[in-house]
């Protein structure tokens, strides 16, 4: 009986091991097959998303390091600065003097993103880091030469080296086809920097209808624009819009107080008419008003002093790409500009100094008679494109004795060149990466080397307050609220990496 029983036991045993191997075999199969689903169900979920964000969210920017040598000769004068510091000090002779940035590094990137999201409202939004190696504060770059690097401004927050920190350069909603008509309304802090004909030494694609001309304004400002773009067959590209933005806010008003405060908000209008902008050519006209301009950038000597008056601006210009000119390709552009200071006879710093700089014979803003003031200026400039993916580009400029800007956030290192009262001179050359586009089909890396000449003719340049001085007249004892700067000089390169 014992025999039978291990017998069956045996015979049981001998066929339990391979039913439970095979259940083994089983279960791993089943695994596998779950485990490959699973992936399968994680690829069409990521599709669907991927899918989902191409649809309604684009993300895009950019990333330079940027090298500089900078050198600059400043004449004998003397520095008025001095005597509106608190408390007031002696007026100082400055013996003439070179000053130079042998090797200045820099790093800048930018996060560009536009969402859609409803149909026709979409926001863009553009963020900035801009640095210089091993500063946080922008005072090697802002060091006070000029007026326009004196301070780093609410409208160049991002254009000019300060801090690491990201910063919002613009946020702006747009609303189009307002009632099924060509008609756009935007919000927000505006695209008004990087505008033509720069896009072409940025080696960038043209601005859009959001834009202003380089040439008058290189600001960012917050405010907003009305635009309306028909369908006229003579004038393909045609539109025109109204813009409005706010450069200083004078805050609350003191009535009440012993200490009245004056001060009017600073504001800028402005009209733009494009009526060709097609890809090989592109014309613009432009008008623009500043009111209540303020007497000092906000940022600095402790706040606005007052408010000096007004400024017109008038532009007209033109760029355009011919195709296949000899081996490449050729862009070329001209831009034109007419300034029309307004003074109100307010001195500087709240009109404790009646005339102005202390000088009778000053007739800019800060002046007590009132008088218009009138510049002008040309920027011009071309760009051949080889096949080999090189581009050798050359920009001159040159603005007249009055001639005045709203460009502090220009992307020049110096100085903003547009704004020169003089000639300005840059050759350059980039050199694009023969890659293949990945992250968008805008995406391209490239260096980027350039000269950059100045030779200045008069003083003020970038500044609308005291009387412009020729040059070759400025002497130990000319009195000026800054260096007499004859002529400078940069040496840059750059690598840089769009996508």
């Amino acid at each position: 009986m014992r025999k039978a029983n291990k017998l069956i036991l045996s015979t049981v045993l001998a066929l339990a091991i391979p039913a439970g191997a095979m259940a083994a075999d089983d279960l791993q199969v089943k695994i596998d097959k779950l485990s490959q689903q699973m992936e399968d169900l994680k690829g069409q979920v990521q599709r669907i998303v991927d899918k989902s964000l191409g649809k309604w969210l684009t993300i895009g920017g950019d990333y330079r390091f940027r090298v500089d040598n900078l050198q600059a000769s400043v004449k004998s004068y003397t520095d008025m600065r001095p005597a509106f510091a608190t408390p007031p000090a002696a007026m100082a002779p400055i013996a003439g003097y070179k000053y130079q940035n042998n090797l200045l590094y820099t790093n800048r990137f930018g996060l560009n993103l536009k969402a859609k999201a409803t149909k026709d409202v979409t926001v863009n939004v553009r963020l900035l880091a801009y640095k210089s190696f091993g500063d946080q504060s922008g005072d090697v770059t802002n060091a006070g030469f000029t007026p326009d690097r004196t301070a780093v401004m609410d409208g160049t927050l991002g254009h000019v080296p300060s801090s690491s920190l990201l910063n919002v350069d613009r946020a702006y909603a747009t609303w189009s086809n307002i009632m099924d008509q060509p008609v756009w309304f935007s919000v927000g802090r505006r695209p008004s920097t990087d505008g033509a004909p720069t896009n072409l030494k940025s080696n960038n694609e043209r601005p859009g209808n959001g834009g202003t001309p380089a040439l008058l304004v290189d600001y960012a400002f917050d405010g907003m624009t009305l635009g309306y773009a028909p369908d006229i067959d003579f004038l393909p590209g045609f539109y025109a819009k109204v813009c409005y933005g706010r450069g200083f806010d004078a805050g609350y008003n003191k009535t009440n107080m012993s200490a009245h405060n004056d001060l009017k908000d600073t504001d800028m209008l402005g009209v733009a008419v494009i009526p060709v902008d097609t890809d090989p050519l592109r014309v613009w006209l432009q008008w623009n008003r500043g009111y209540n301009i303020f007497s000092n950038a906000p940022e600095t000597m402790g706040g606005v002093a007052t408010n000096v008056g007004d400024i017109d601006w008038f532009g007209v210009g033109a760029m355009t790409t011919l195709k296949k000119v000899g081996p490449g390709d050729l862009n070329a552009f001209a831009d034109l500009g007419m300034s029309v200071m307004r003074p109100n006879g307010k001195g500087f710093m709240g009109g404790m100094y009646g005339l102005g700089y202390g000088d009778a014979n000053v007739t800019g803003f800060g002046a007590p008679d009132k008088h218009d003031t009138t510049g002008y200026a040309i920027y011009t400039g071309l760009r051949y494109d080889f096949p080999s993916r090189t581009k050798l580009g050359f920009e001159y400029n040159y603005g007249s004795k009055n001639w005045i800007t709203f460009a502090p956030a220009a992307d020049d290192m110096f100085t903003a060149k547009v704004g020169t009262r003089g000639h300005v001179f840059e050759p350059y050359i980039i050199q694009e990466l023969d890659l293949k586009p990945i992250s968008s089909v805008f995406a391209k890396a490239f260096f980027k080397l350039g000269y950059q000449y100045y030779k200045f003719e008069y003083t003020g340049s970038n500044n609308w307050i005291g009387a412009a001085i020729a040059m070759k007249d400025v002497a130990q004892n000319t009195m000026l609220m800054g260096p007499a700067i004859e002529k400078a000089q940069n040496i840059y390169g750059t690598f840089e990496v769009h996508f």
